[in-house]
């Protein structure tokens, strides 16, 4: 059974940073990739960043580059998500995703908040 379990969210002032992370379990993590979304009140759904399997650039959303780092421990079986310089428009759920056997799944999502 595919598991994804999100942590890291919180509340945190503009300019300052989070570090999300996504536990897997119940497939080999390793072999697929992984992303990152995030769902504001009223908005879609957006992929934030993703990254593969080994090797290549990950792939960032143009609002988070060069203030997001997506990186993955295929020994912990753990996705991360560095949050630098955050804005209030990065306030929002925060979901980890991965395409495994033809299926998308999903974390519970973990909110940040970015607010004075």
């Amino acid at each position: 059974q595919v598991r994804l379990v999100g942590s890291g969210g919180g509340l945190v002032q503009p300019g300052g940073s989070l570090k999300l992370s996504c536990a897997a379990s119940g497939f080999p993590f390793s072999h697929f990739g992984m992303s990152w979304y995030r769902q504001a009140p009223g908005k879609e759904r957006e992929m934030v960043a993703s990254i593969g399997i080994i090797g290549g650039a990950p792939n960032y959303a143009d609002s988070v580059k060069g203030r997001f780092t997506i990186s993955r421990n295929n020994v912990k079986n753990t996705l991360y998500l560095q949050m630098s310089s955050l804005k209030p428009e990065d306030t929002a759920m925060y979901y980890c995703n991965t395409r495994a056997y033809t299926t998308d799944y999903w974390g519970q999502g973990t909110q940040v908040t970015v607010s004075s």
